[in-house]
């Protein structure tokens, strides 16, 4: 797929833009970042950066070598072909996020901890819904104690429930061998997977300006196996970055670029991915928030400064602080995907579901988000203006008083013209009063209850479902319908 055509919003001026990538480089290799993973500090080393203990300066000769070898495009491969997704450019594609701890229960209304059972119902509701294109896991499994054992169950239930491309973060070293093991095996093997990668990665880079040991070596984990990995920051304004926008951008770049170096030190042309989750804090409060405008503007500038990188980037919107799906949870989060979306960002995960400071996925706002999702990209795609488009000679061969509805141009224009919504209700009153009066939110959790009871993915099939349960004993039932 080659997503949607972005890059009408760039809230920089080129000049600005070139600043932040100066001011990036200045602070790698002047204030430098502390680089906690043994395999990462060595190969930095290695490449030319400067180790003094855990603390790495990475001149800027070395940075720009080192950022040369990192791919400018990175495929996010689905399973059966169908959705492949090319992130380069200023292609836009969208899909889930978040790692919730909790749902908005679909049948009783209930605010609960989420399950494995999520798992795969998010991933069953994310593969139906035409505008999303990757699932990126999006809730925790409350169920599962062991940290060792997360990952396993969650790459699982969502392999078994959807073919688009999975993305996941994750929670252990062995978490992370379980599953590019699955993977291969789902794959044919650990080449097969490579030259196809429908499973992602997601670590993190901890800001201000460190890579955690764990999470650096997995980092490195999935540089050696040549897997697409996502190297993201999450700084926020007033805390842990300055409290300026323009500050928080210039942080976000330094730390992911910091990330991708490392993975190319580690394996060069490895395909690294950057990222941008920070937000802005309620400084009354220090609470981070997830629905603030700036929040999207600062992600939109990310977007900019790294296509000028020519680096594949991971970015955030759709998000809300609302506590129920209401006109809040619609209004920040179809504001904050126009604005990234138009900003062409690769790839916006977050963008259906996720509320409430982060920790909770309602279902209901999963369909009420995609609906967003199509109608920005139908904006985005523009009015094309041809011959045929303008129809001067129709309008002249009607003349006054005709009307256009059984014309040939009518006939093959107005299925694909127009964007055609599933959850807005375009019915007579008396016709939505005769059916009780549903609004927005309830119409959006019947269609997402019919999509969990009906729905039928091209997932992993009983046999090779059953091969892996055998394989990885701990992985739970998830008591899906």
């Amino acid at each position: 797929m080659s997503g949607l055509p972005g890059g009408q919003y760039r809230p920089f001026a080129d000049e600005e833009v070139e600043k932040i990538i100066q001011g990036a480089f200045r602070i790698l290799s002047e204030a430098g970042v502390q680089v906690n993973t043994a395999t990462g500090r060595a190969a930095l080393g290695d490449a030319g950066a400067e180790v003094d203990g855990a603390l790495v300066k990475i001149p800027e000769q070395v940075g720009r070598e080192l950022l040369e070898r990192a791919p400018s495009e990175v495929t996010l491969y689905s399973r059966d072909g169908s959705r492949d997704c090319r992130l380069a450019d200023q292609q836009v594609h969208l899909g889930t996020g978040g790692t919730a701890l909790y749902v908005i229960d679909p049948e009783t209304d209930a605010h609960r901890p989420s399950t494995n059972k999520d798992v795969a119902w998010c991933a069953r509701v994310c593969d139906a819904l035409d505008h999303l294109d990757i699932f990126t896991i999006n809730v925790f499994p409350n169920e599962i104690e062991n940290r060792d054992e997360i990952d396993a169950n969650r790459f699982f239930w969502a392999l078994r429930n959807t073919s688009k491309h999975i993305m996941g973060g994750i929670y252990s070293i062995r978490g992370l061998r379980e599953a590019i093991a699955m993977a291969q095996t789902v794959a044919g093997g650990p080449e097969k997977l490579r030259q196809r990668p429908f499973v992602s990665f997601i670590t993190l880079v901890i800001s201000p300006l460190k890579i955690d040991d764990t999470y650096g070596e997995m980092t490195c984990i999935c540089a050696e196996e040549e897997l697409p990995v996502v190297v993201p920051t999450e700084p926020l304004c007033g805390t842990t970055s300055p409290v300026t926008m323009a500050g928080n951008v210039l942080m976000h770049v330094t730390e992911t670029i910091a990330g991708v170096m490392m993975v190319q030190a580690v394996k060069p042309g490895a395909p690294a991915i950057c990222g941008s989750v920070g937000s802005i804090a309620d400084m009354r409060t220090i609470q981070h928030l997830s629905g603030p405008i700036e929040r999207a503007m600062v992600n939109a500038g990310v977007a900019q400064v790294t296509q000028a990188l020519q680096l594949p980037l991971y970015s955030t919107a759709g998000t809300s602080d609302a506590k129920t799906v209401d006109a809040q949870a619609a209004y920040e989060a179809a504001l904050s995907n126009m604005l990234v979306m138009m900003a062409g960002a690769h790839y916006i995960h977050d963008a259906a579901g996720l509320m409430d400071f982060d920790l909770t996925v309602a279902y209901e706002k999963m369909v009420m988000d995609n609906e967003v999702i199509g109608m920005v990209g139908r904006m985005m795609q523009g009015i094309e203006v041809n011959e045929d488009t303008l129809a001067v000679d129709l309008i002249c061969e009607q003349g006054p008083g005709k009307n256009y509805m059984a014309t040939e141009h009518t006939v093959e224009y107005m299925r694909k013209e127009f964007f055609e919504p599933v959850l807005a209700d375009r019915r007579p009153r008396a016709e939505w009063s005769a059916e009780g009066k549903p609004d927005a939110t309830q119409r959006a959790r019947q269609i997402a209850l019919d999509i969990i009871r009906n729905h039928k993915p091209n997932g992993i099939d009983d046999e090779t479902a059953e091969d892996l349960i055998r394989q990885y004993p701990h992985i739970r039932q998830s008591q899906e319908t």
